[in-house]
């Protein structure tokens, strides 16, 4: 089982960093091969051709030597995934907003590499925790348009960390397990 964790956290320390290394362990602890992938120097999507390059026909980026290709190979070869991003402006980080919008044109809908997998989506706000929501709800319009299917949502703040790493830990844990998303226990 392989669990890939794709951060949008351009730091490398603070909340969001804990976080990552919490569901990192969870995933490792229920039995996954786990890595991070942060996505946060990535360029943008150029909007190639008419709007639709290479991307809709050969399910590749024009431009992806800047690290993109690499990292499309590294989600098609996940089984379950984690997207976590600290919050900004009440939106995910630019960084995964920016690796989203090229995976999606790449990997668009019932067919595409995330398609019926399960996906861990964590919210990291700062300063007031506001925006926790619009960015959970941002990322799960991605995994609706891309197929994935949600295992849970989880946004976690200065004030509530102490508890919600360890039920990220634990989700994560849960799903390299085996546990689907759906399930009554």
């Amino acid at each position: 089982m392989k669990y890939l964790i794709v951060s949008g956290n351009p730091k490398k320390d603070g909340l969001c960093f804990s976080v990552t290394e919490e569901v990192l362990r969870g995933a490792r602890e229920g039995g996954a091969e786990a890595e991070v992938l942060t996505v946060e120097k990535l360029e943008r999507c150029h909007v190639c051709g008419d709007g639709w390059g290479s991307c809709r026909e050969q399910h590749i980026c024009a431009f992806g030597a800047d690290g993109f290709n690499a990292a499309q190979e590294a989600v098609r070869a996940a089984d379950q995934f984690c997207f976590i991003t600290p919050v900004y402006w009440g939106e995910m980080a630019e960084g995964l907003k920016g690796f989203f919008d090229r995976l999606r044109r790449c990997e668009f809908g019932q067919s595409g590499a995330l398609s019926g997998k399960q996906i861990l989506l964590v919210a990291s706000p700062g300063g007031t925790g506001n925006g926790m929501l619009t960015c959970l709800e941002q990322m799960d319009r991605f995994c609706r348009h891309t197929g994935a299917v949600i295992f849970d949502y989880i946004g976690i703040n200065r004030w509530n960390n102490d508890y919600k790493k360890n039920a990220a830990r634990a989700a994560a844990k849960a799903m390299a397990e085996g546990r689907r998303a759906g399930e009554t226990l």
